[in-house]
């Protein structure tokens, strides 16, 4: 029985995606997923033949579903960067979305670690981010990607000390800035 009969990508993916939820992207392999599924490593590589296109693919998926999160709160064009923040914060400070930016900053760090394949995949997905939320602003088109880039570094950095200081801290820090 050939792979594809007995497995999609789709379900390997899903598989992939639980594997690094529960252990992080650095502990991310073939066997891991595998393992989870019952299947032999090379069914697996059939479907992502390098641990950069599993990498990449889990990063994907998780930032897909960011995006459909965070899609009603942008349903409006923005004009500042903080208004699109204000927006979004309500949707991202939350704790059913705490490891989904667990797993997006350990990609970040090992990114800027120079560790392979996330210094490639994360400056790519990092790219796209910027340019999907350039749509949501108004405003003349040579601002808004200045503008995406203003408001997802506001993001991030309030997510981030979510992740290192705590809900309440993130939340006094956005209060500070206007966000809540």
């Amino acid at each position: 029985m050939s792979p594809s009969r007995k497995h999609s990508s789709d379900e390997i993916l899903a598989a992939a995606v639980e594997t690094a939820f529960d252990g992080g992207l650095s502990q991310l392999s073939f066997g891991r997923v595998a393992r989870r599924l019952g299947i032999a490593d090379r069914t697996v590589v059939y479907y992502f033949p390098t641990i950069g296109d599993l990498v990449a693919s889990v990063v994907v998926s998780l930032g897909v579903e960011l995006q459909s999160l965070l899609a009603p709160a942008f349903a409006e064009g923005a004009t500042e960067p903080v208004e699109l923040v204000r927006r979004a914060w309500p949707a991202l400070a939350h704790p059913d979305v705490d490891p989904t930016f667990a797993l997006f900053f350990e990609a970040n760090g090992l990114a800027a670690a120079g560790r392979t394949p996330y210094d490639e995949i994360v400056p790519q997905l990092v790219e796209g981010w910027i340019d999907w939320a350039a749509g949501f602003f108004t405003g003349p088109d040579e601002r808004r990607r200045t503008d995406a880039e203003a408001g997802i570094a506001l993001l991030d950095g309030l997510l981030l000390l979510r992740q290192l200081a705590g809900s309440a801290a993130a939340d006094r820090a956005a209060d500070r800035l206007g966000v809540t």
